[in-house]
């Protein structure tokens, strides 16, 4: 065991997160995104029985946020007529304005096939067990300065 690094972490994402460069990208996927499919290229970890904003938070405390882009943080955009609500989404801001002072402005939305196209370039898919429909989050490593 390690000190200062949530016990969700596991040795095997924790190894990932480190390998991981600036700019490389992963997704937190729902219970629902085809992980596996869309992972062919990058490295699916499962993390079943987890749902996504308590792994997105305890990942944010070791994983800078890139600051050489507008929006280091994308969601999959609901489909245009699909009558789903997005409360999630709210609780993805407040965790990520726990650790980039930009908030929610850190954050867009990206078209939902282009979220797919976008997510088999990826380093890294964490499927989840989430259930909340257009959960999946993507994220853009930066880099830490030391100050």
């Amino acid at each position: 065991m390690l000190k200062g690094i949530p016990q969700i972490l596991s040795p095997e994402l924790l190894k990932v997160l480190c390998e991981m460069g600036h700019s490389d990208r992963l997704v937190i996927s729902d219970g629902n995104f085809p992980a596996e499919s869309m992972g062919k290229n990058a490295i699916v970890i499962r993390m079943d029985g987890h749902g996504v904003p308590e792994i997105l938070d305890a990942i944010l405390k070791v994983f800078p946020l890139d600051t050489y882009v507008e929006h280091p943080v994308n969601l999959m955009e609901v489909m245009p007529g699909d009558p789903v609500e997005t409360p999630i989404w709210d609780e993805y801001k407040k965790i990520v304005a726990k650790y980039d002072e930009r908030g929610a402005k850190a954050i867009s939305n990206i078209e939902r096939f282009q979220f797919y196209e976008e997510a088999k370039q990826v380093y890294c898919i964490i499927a989840t067990s989430e259930k909340a429909l257009y959960a999946n989050i993507m994220l853009q490593k930066g880099v830490i300065v030391d100050a």
